[in-house]
């Protein structure tokens, strides 16, 4: 089956025997024979690496409120309980700090193998990218929204991989695959804007990379798949969905209805 008939047939390619050789066909034979179970055994260690990353990132916390502990021990039951407060509000910003130093360490050695692919959702391709973005979750889902739009949510994605330009703003937490996706300057990412470089179509994982060119806009709450490339200085309205493989031109305004373009 070519490409063309792939994109408008559905094809269970996740049933189908590896086309891979050796050893890297086995496993995906494995994989799509015994789903369930792969899954939950491919889980396992991303909860071990998640569980790690939260009790590294908590450690200065923890040694902030011992700390404490040792030195207002014998102060009345009001005192130890201020500075008990105190010590933990301030271990919870450091928590923060480090899980954005942290998760990209643990991110780092799988960069390489996340790569824009076409094929099953149980295969050897798609597993760093199912580990890039459970490592990205774990932040987006504890603590970016406490942080967005600053520096340090950009901190955290270019950590992550995501390339990105100077004097961009991302007012948004919602971001997937961030190092598929490419940002250059002078950008505007307004609030509650969905990101994402990847997609599912007709039994297909299709990771592709999701490109944004200088001094484009891209409206509240808008959403932008793989495959999308946004023109120079083009702007995307609000709350509208970009599908893949949608090239927006240079300044042009997509989605905005013709009556109200200037």
């Amino acid at each position: 089956m070519n490409e063309n008939q792939s994109d408008l047939e559905y094809d269970d390619i996740n049933s189908r025997q590896s086309n891979k050789s050796g050893l890297a066909a086995i496993i995906e034979n494995i994989f799509r024979k015994f789903q369930t179970v792969s899954f939950l055994l491919f889980i396992f260690p991303i909860i071990l690496i998640c569980v790690l990353c939260l009790a590294i990132a908590l450690t200065p916390a923890m040694l902030l409120l011992q700390t404490t502990y040792a030195h207002v021990a014998e102060y009345s039951l009001f005192v130890k309980s201020f500075f008990y407060a105190l010590s933990l509000a301030f271990g919870f910003l450091l928590f923060i700090l480090s899980l954005l130093l942290v998760v990209p360490i643990f991110n780092l050695p799988i960069l390489p193998f996340v790569k824009p692919t076409r094929g099953a959702w149980f295969s050897l391709e798609s597993l760093p990218w199912y580990y890039h973005n459970a490592l990205t979750y774990l932040v987006r889902y504890t603590i970016l929204d406490l942080i967005t739009p600053s520096p340090l949510s950009i901190f955290f994605f270019k950590m992550m991989g995501m390339k990105i330009g100077k004097g961009v703003v991302i007012n948004t937490s919602n971001i997937s695959d961030p190092c598929l996706i490419v940002i250059e300057d002078y950008v505007t990412i307004g609030g509650s804007v969905y990101m994402m470089a990847h997609y599912g179509m007709k039994g297909f994982l299709i990771i592709d990379k999701l490109l944004i060119k200088k001094g484009a806009m891209i409206g509240l709450a808008a959403k932008l798949l793989g495959g999308v490339t946004v023109g120079e200085k083009a702007v995307v309205a609000p709350n509208v969905a970009v599908l893949p493989k949608t090239i927006i031109k240079a300044g042009e305004k997509f989605g905005v209805p013709v009556a109200h373009q200037s």
